[in-house]
């Protein structure tokens, strides 16, 4: 196998031989296959839209099996199969709607299902290193363009399900998918479509921005319980609002207390979602490595919505059900119906069966809901407390956690941030520190949640409105970015703050082994990106006193 997508990567080289992920090489392949196909299926698909033929169904498969695809979201071989399938089906439904066009190889293939998909996977896989190995930082940008796509794919598919769709993110996910195959493109224009992916999961993010405030209201500072309550109960994982809602919807009047776990933390701040359920309640556990000891130890059932899904260990694999994209061999997984949320009744009724907490434990809360609304009301509040010395700097301490015990370089640098600065953070990055008490400045907190990876939209907005209220330009504010990243939505992200401009960003714990030597240096000199060093050196270099 050859997988090099996340930051886990064996050796921080890529794995070659097991997936650090859990993922097997025959999975991996056929992961591969798919996403060959899905090439063949873009390609009719700008043709046919062209043409003006309705593309919509095949858009969202397309950012459905690509949302597949990313790390930690579906382990199961047999998926991939019907994923497989349904991309030749809707390809040649497609193409049955043209006038005679001639396509490319790639649009007419077709897998043998009489043979292995694992090794019809492997083959294409060999024959894509093929065609790029005559130039590695070419190659090394085609990686790069592929993972921040799965990234944004998974954004825009978010954003679908709540209503929040763009026709130019659909058009342009195609197009980058076709452009793997064009060999006239240069390094520069290789560069360029990188930048465009930056570009196009913005407006994503912001989509997806729009389908959360619209739909649950702009999120307000709350406290969350970290301690549980006596009951019967439900943890819901991953970073889907929308079927955390319909399981809080599905729930009502059943004394099942909801959970969180995850990335789903920062759901507590939507005022609309904790005004209309009394029975949601509080948060469970801390990042998604952490879920095997998590899991084992929640007394009810687990719903897995999104990414971040490690292999089960048997001791709680009978009580755990996934649905959309996510999957593993053996795991109950939901269905949806026909407004796109699974009916959850299965859930409920093992929730019932199960002990649920006997006792409410120890009182301990943290805060959410920082967002850009939230931010931004109080900018000149702290416009002055920056003139007045009492800020001096702001620091976005975020991105994905993981196992690798050198993250802990983010747990570090936050404590000794000085007393006079503020940390903003997103994303599950933020468990390093998250329930640590750093008090205020006047009356702004010294650590505020933003909320999910996908909310590093939000972070953008206030640093532009901040940037706006001092007068300055982005990368003149008394902000540093140390970021922390492990899988495909992290490479998008990153792209968007490269698209917008941001200098100076810090990114660990190791580089992404898909960026090439070469290619990292230009990233360097254009955008002084760099690697994250000590917690000591980084904070001396940010605050001008290294």
């Amino acid at each position: 196998m050859f997988c090099e997508q996340c930051e886990q990567t064996a050796s921080g080289q890529g794995c070659h031989q097991w997936g650090a992920c859990g993922k097997s090489p025959e999975l991996n392949a056929v992961q591969d296959l798919l996403v060959y196909c899905l090439r063949g299926l873009a390609e009719v698909r700008l043709q046919a839209k062209q043409l003006n033929i309705s593309t919509r169904e095949i858009d969202v498969f397309i950012c459905e099996s690509m949302f597949a695809t990313m790390t930690n979201v579906n382990f199961n071989k047999k998926s991939f199969a019907q994923y497989i399938k349904q991309a030749i089906a809707l390809r040649e439904k497609l193409k049955a709607q043209i006038p005679e066009t001639k396509f490319s190889p790639l649009a007419h293939y077709e897998p043998d299902y009489s043979e292995s998909l694992s090794l019809q996977g492997e083959n294409v896989s060999l024959k894509f290193l093929a065609q790029s190995n005559s130039n590695v930082d070419i190659f090394s940008l085609k990686l790069t363009v592929i993972y921040g796509i799965k990234g944004a794919a998974s954004y825009t598919f978010h954003a679908m399900e709540l209503g929040e769709e763009d026709e130019k993110i659909y058009d342009f996910i195609a197009e980058a998918l076709v452009a793997l195959d064009n060999q006239d493109l240069t390094l520069d224009d290789w560069v360029n479509l990188a930048l465009q992916v930056g570009e196009i999961n913005l407006k994503a993010m912001e989509l997806l921005d729009a389908g959360h405030t619209n739909t649950y209201g702009h999120p307000v500072p709350t406290a969350v319980p970290l301690h549980p309550r006596k009951g019967k109960a439900i943890l819901v994982s991953g970073h889907d609002i929308r079927q955390l809602a319909a399981i809080l919807k599905q729930t009502t009047n059943t004394d099942i207390t909801i959970y969180t776990h995850g990335e789903l933390l920062p759901s507590h701040g939507y005022p609309l979602l904790k005004q209309q359920y009394p029975h949601f309640y509080g948060h469970y556990g801390t990042a998604w490595q952490n879920q095997t000891k998590d899991f084992a130890k929640f007394p009810g059932p687990i719903v897995v919505t999104t990414n971040c899904l490690m292999p089960p260990h048997e001791n709680y694999e009978d009580k755990l059900f996934s649905i959309g994209p996510v999957g593993y061999p053996g795991m109950t997984h939901l269905d949806t119906t026909s407004d796109g949320t699974p009916d959850f009744t299965p859930v409920m009724e093992k929730a019932l069966s199960m002990s649920g907490f006997t006792e409410d434990g120890e009182p301990k809360q943290v805060m959410v809901g920082f967002a850009r609304n939230t931010v931004l009301n109080v900018a000149d509040t702290v416009v002055d407390a920056v003139k007045q010395g009492k800020i001096r700097h702001f620091f976005l301490v975020g991105g994905c956690d993981g196992a690798k015990p050198d993250r802990n370089y983010y747990t570090e640098f936050v404590e000794k941030v000085p007393e006079d600065c503020v940390v903003l953070t997103l994303a599950c990055g933020k468990f390093r520190f998250f329930d640590k008490e750093m008090g205020l400045i006047g009356e702004i907190p010294r650590l505020m949640d933003v909320g999910q990876c996908n909310d590093a939209y939000s972070a953008i907005q206030i640093a532009l409105g901040l940037a706006k209220a001092f007068d300055v330009g982005v990368n003149e504010l008394p902000l540093s970015m140390i970021l922390s990243w492990y899988e495909q939505k992290a490479v998008a992200v990153l792209l968007t703050l490269l698209y917008l401009g941001i200098k100076d960003i810090r990114l660990g714990p190791t580089l992404p082994a898909f960026i090439s030597p070469n290619v990292f240096q230009l990233l360097q000199q254009k955008y002084n990106l760099q690697a994250i060093a000590t917690p000591d050196e980084d904070l001396a270099a940010c605050l001008g006193s290294g």
